[in-house]
């Protein structure tokens, strides 16, 4: 933050202006290596890009804001599991006019509310789809051409991002888009074991029949007979426990429990 305004933002659940200008071929490798050799190290070497050639101001500050939205959807969409501030950091690659926290917040929202009414909304970092077999896939965008190819059932939209030099909400949508036109599928879940398998409907467990216990001896006289061992656990009485107080039917009129039902809600 610079000024109450957010100028730069980085996550691991997000490519940054690095990534997406090298992944997505608005620069070459070799090009950026070149710049950065030059540059003394420097990790946004922007004017060695610009002097050269390589790319434009204007290119440069699109794609530093394009990361900025896209790091702050990555960051809502996700789990923070903790902040804490950090002395003398700095984004590297900043945008020139900084963004209100508001906004970007309204933008992330509005970008998870748009996932959310999709036929198969994704989880950035959740679903792993595959591309369906024997499907004609007819006319394809560039970006779905290269989805298709690195869509392998391992790789989340977070993952095909950072390799296809997209934000990671256009990947994530165009990747729900696909899903509901029938070119990717997702794998099934693991079926959770069944455990033991139960009785039909209408029926119990049936039970060995016990064997007929064999005849006691008659006590002597003057001693104490134990007592018989049931065949069966006996049934609850209600008030048992000596309880009984809370196991009594509830009196008709209003009570706590209607009251705490009318600020919660409708009843259920």
């Amino acid at each position: 933050m610079r000024a109450g305004l957010v100028v730069g933002a980085e996550s691991p659940g997000a490519p940054g202006p690095e990534t997406l200008l090298l992944r997505s071929g608005r620069v070459s490798g070799e090009q950026w290596a070149d710049v950065v050799r030059e540059s003394g190290g420097e990790r946004w070497p922007a004017t060695g890009l610009i002097a050269r050639g390589h790319t434009g101001a204007a290119q440069l500050r699109v794609v530093c804001v394009m990361a900025l939205y896209d790091a702050a959807f990555a960051i809502v969409a996700g789990r923070v599991h903790g902040c804490e501030r950090v002395a003398e950091a700095e984004p590297f690659a900043t945008v020139a006019v900084g963004e209100t926290c508001v906004r970007l917040l309204q933008d992330a929202t509005r970008r998870l509310a748009a996932l959310a009414t999709l036929p198969y909304p994704l989880r950035p970092d959740h679903e792993r789809p595959v591309p369906v077999p024997g499907v004609d896939h007819g006319p394809l965008s560039p970006l779905q051409r290269a989805l298709l190819d690195q869509a392998d059932g391992r790789s989340t939209a977070r993952d095909l991002a950072f390799r296809t030099g997209r934000g990671v909400y256009t990947v994530t949508v165009e990747m729900a888009r696909m899903l509901a036109d029938g070119l990717l599928e997702c794998p099934e879940a693991p079926v959770p074991h069944p455990g033991p398998p139960r009785p039909p409907d209408g029926q119990g467990v049936r039970q060995r029949k016990p064997e007929p216990a064999a005849p006691r001896a008659a006590a002597p006289p003057g001693s104490a007979v134990p007592p018989a061992v049931p065949d069966e656990l006996p049934r609850r009485r209600p008030g048992a426990s000596g309880i009984a107080e809370a196991l009594a039917p509830e009196r008709t009129g209003a009570s706590w429990k209607g009251f705490f039902r009318l600020r919660n809600g409708a009843p259920k």
